[in-house]
């Protein structure tokens, strides 16, 4: 009998193999035998494809890269790339993963979403890698060792790995460098020509805006500005750049910290939507308030990333909110560092002072999605084997930020040495460069990891970061009351599915209510047709599914 159930097991499983292979055919290649490890340089040159994406306006062939050729000459394997500028990735990459047949050996930069990494998994675009790390990729398994809740966070309900996550540690729980995504940050200069302080409250900040408006034409001629005057600059459902940090003192105190899902976790552990709190009511009434005092930019609602930085720089800004000002602003890091020019807005207090941190930044910043690994991969161990080389300490630096020896003006890194005489990435001094900017012309992105635990070892920590850093954990750290976010998890294809679908029509109906209530305001009774049509869009469903999880996770 046992014979017989062994042979009928045997049997159904080489249907179903068969099955898989008539479904999608693997090359022969695939089939040779692959050797248990790889050494690299490999003896003999092995080419690849793979399909990756830069930004506008930097180099567009990877290979030209200074990183890239350096890995090849390392390793002893040429990358046939295919290219896409970043601005066009959303609808080519969603094209190119549409025929299976076509596709790269793998994709460098994918940043996938869950929804998109299961849909492809599904589909049989991708495969699973759990087995090629384990056995290839000796650099990603020593940072699952020394970070497992990593692996877990990669890993789905029926244990697969479908791709190879980017982790950059910066700061940990509420001093993550994440904790804080839109900060606020005032103009120093115009508070300290005007006579004023910096502003505690939302009513000694909201007398500021004022100032800043009443005295434009001071500010224009003592700061020589060429435009009108801004007293408050934002883009209203524009991610970082927008100014729902204002709004956390209002109410519970909860804030808005999650604009693209728009949940929060109460005390008790409860999965809350924010736009059914007293505080999102009272926060907009109040934002409304400012917009019909012709303190906020008119342009708020409709102007894009663009605009928005050419009217920063040209000096208009009394405040603005973005991830680093610098990127708004025309100021020096040195200026920063000292606390001239702008400085980050503290948490504003109204029924409470409270800064809610952001979902999922207690565990830093990760990318569950950045690279896959293809269906057409002819050798997957010996890419996965490539790609572990991105995972090595003196090698993420790099990928992430730029590298060293480049022929140009600047470098992001020279390579200097640790305590102990150890090869060691130092952050270069950019001067007035635009950190973003070297970077871009510099790195490749990619999977990779830094944990906390390699600054001052293999790489120093960036300027720019480390003063973010100190803000976060100076200015920001000692006001944040609330004890939890919701973790990064990753939940089942069907409870992926249905938190997408349901979050397209209750993600829209908030950020339109939140819209036109800031600019022409809101009466009760439009309230509580956001609450009717919120039910109505499956919130109580979607709510209960975070809820699933988050029980889950601390469970």
């Amino acid at each position: 009998m046992k014979n017989h159930r062994r042979f009928l097991s045997l049997f159904l499983a080489v249907i179903m193999v068969t099955a898989l292979f008539v479904a999608a055919p693997v090359s022969e290649a695939k089939k040779e035998a692959i050797p248990d490890s790889y050494t690299f340089p490999l003896e003999e040159k092995v080419e690849i494809g793979g399909l990756t994406n830069f930004p506008a306006g930097s180099e567009s062939e990877p290979n030209n890269r200074t990183i890239f050729k350096r890995l090849e000459e390392a390793t002893n394997v040429h990358v046939n790339w295919r290219a896409i500028q970043s601005d066009q990735w959303g609808d080519k990459i969603s094209l190119e993963m549409s025929n299976v047949k076509t596709l790269p050996e793998f994709v460098f930069n994918a940043q996938f979403s869950d929804t998109d990494l299961l849909k492809y998994a599904k589909q049989g675009a991708v495969i699973h890698v759990e087995e090629y790390i384990d056995q290839y990729m000796p650099n990603l398994s020593k940072v699952f060792e020394q970070a497992p809740e990593y692996r877990t966070m990669c890993t789905d309900e029926n244990g697969h790995i479908w791709a190879l996550p980017w982790i950059e540690q910066l700061g940990s729980n509420k001093t993550a460098i994440q904790a804080v995504g839109n900060m606020p940050f005032i103009n120093l200069a115009w508070l300290e020509f005007l006579g004023l302080e910096v502003p505690t409250t939302v009513d000694e900040f909201e007398q500021v805006l004022i100032a800043f408006r009443d005295n434009a034409d001071a500010l224009k001629a003592e700061f020589n500005i060429d435009g009108d005057i801004i007293p408050l600059a934002c883009i209203i459902n524009g991610g970082n750049e927008d100014c729902t940090i204002l709004c956390n003192g209002f109410g519970e105190g909860y804030g808005d910290p999650d604009p693209g899902r728009h949940i929060v976790v109460s005390d008790d552990r409860q999965v809350v939507c924010t736009a059914t709190t007293e505080g999102f009511r009272k926060g907009v009434e109040w934002l409304h308030k400012l917009y019909d005092e012709k303190l906020i930019d008119p342009d708020a609602f409709t102007q894009e990333w663009s605009t928005y930085v050419a009217k920063g720089k040209s000096g208009r800004y009394g405040v603005c909110f973005s991830w680093d000002v610098a990127n708004i602003v025309s100021i020096s890091m040195d200026d920063l560092i000292a606390g001239k020019g702008w400085i980050p807005l503290p948490a504003l207090t109204a029924d409470v002072r409270n800064i809610t941190p952001c979902n999922g930044s207690f565990t830093s910043g990760f990318d569950r999605g950045r690279c896959v690994i293809t269906a057409n991969a002819k050798n997957p161990a010996l890419i996965c084997a490539w790609l572990d080389q991105m995972y090595a300490p003196l090698q993420s630096p790099q990928n992430n930020w730029g590298t060293y020896g480049e022929d140009d003006d600047f470098d992001i890194f020279e390579m200097s040495t640790n305590d102990q005489g150890e090869p060691m990435l130092k952050h270069a001094w950019l001067g007035d460069a635009s950190p973003v900017e070297v970077r871009e012309a510099e790195c490749v992105g990619g999977p990779l990891a830094i944990l906390d635990s390699y600054y001052n070892v293999y790489v120093t920590c960036p300027d720019d970061a480390q003063y973010r850093l100190d803000w976060i954990k100076d200015v920001y750290t000692p006001d944040m009351n609330t004890q939890y976010v919701f973790p990064n998890v990753f939940m089942s294809a069907d409870d992926t599915k249905t938190i997408s679908n349901l979050n397209a029509d209750i993600y829209k109906c908030i950020n339109t209510a939140r819209a036109s209530w800031i600019m022409n305001g809101f009466t009760d009774a439009d309230f509580e047709k956001l609450q009717s049509d919120l039910n109505a869009y499956g919130l109580e469903q979607y709510l209960a599914i975070f809820q699933k999880y988050l029980d889950a996770y601390y469970a």
